[in-house]
């Protein structure tokens, strides 16, 4: 379902003579459909780069991401948010929506897009945000207002509305209670379960024992170790 291939990144610094920092090179990854893979390396390894070309939002200098069919590497911005609208999801840490849009309808929008109808979308909505322990008087007002946990778990409730066939998840867990946390476990359970490709940063230890099949490295993709 995600497939990698001799995958490389530079940044340049325009503000600095246009010097160009090699930051990974020769990056492989292959998940397959119901599988989980965690992403690990110290801090500044590269994990968040790697899910960020994963998604598209950083450009690769060299290489291959295949998400289905689909390469992003050379895709069209049209043919990436196609797939992010069909296919593939991802669970940032922090929640970007539109001031003024209820809770309600920010969770129920992956699946208004993808064509659900109001009352199924809205209902899969409540569910998640019941689930997740987000008060139903909350529903009707704008996530811009609330405290951190309850945007983070608001974030979580969106990211899992639809059913995508590859995720992608940023540290799920982080800073959640232990009940929230249990919820958030058993949703990328449920998630693993339906078939969905899984990648993800874990810190959490426990966490990423329990969910994920293998763990790759990302310390092994940078450049001096690629050379």
């Amino acid at each position: 379902m995600i497939r990698i291939e001799n995958l490389s990144k530079t940044f340049t610094l325009h503000n600095q003579g246009s010097a160009v920092i090699p930051v990974m090179a020769k990056a492989h990854l292959s998940v397959a459909p119901g599988e989980c893979v965690a992403l690990t390396g110290s801090s500044g390894a590269g994990k968040s780069t790697l899910m960020r070309m994963i998604y598209g939002n950083y450009l690769a200098a060299a290489g291959s991401i295949h998400i289905g069919e689909t390469d992003i590497v050379t895709a069209t911005p049209r043919e990436i948010l196609r797939l992010r609208r069909h296919t593939l999801g991802y669970v940032s840490q922090f929640l970007r929506v539109v001031p003024r849009v209820p809770t309600r309808e920010v969770v129920a929008e992956p699946l208004l897009v993808t064509g659900t109808g109001r009352q199924d979308a809205f209902a899969r909505a409540e569910s998640l945000l019941a689930r997740l322990n987000i008060p139903e008087r909350l529903w009707s007002l704008s996530p811009t207002t609330f405290s951190g946990g309850e945007q983070q778990r608001v974030n979580i409730a969106r990211g899992f509305a639809y059913d995508y066939p590859a995720l992608l998840l940023d540290e799920p867990t982080a800073s959640l209670d232990a009940q929230n946390r249990e919820t958030v476990l058993r949703l990328i359970e449920e998630a693993r379960d339906r078939g969905a490709a899984i990648v993800g940063i874990f810190h959490d230890e426990a966490a990423r024992e329990r969910l994920c099949d293998r763990e790759v490295d990302v310390t092994a993709f940078r450049p001096e170790r690629a050379a």
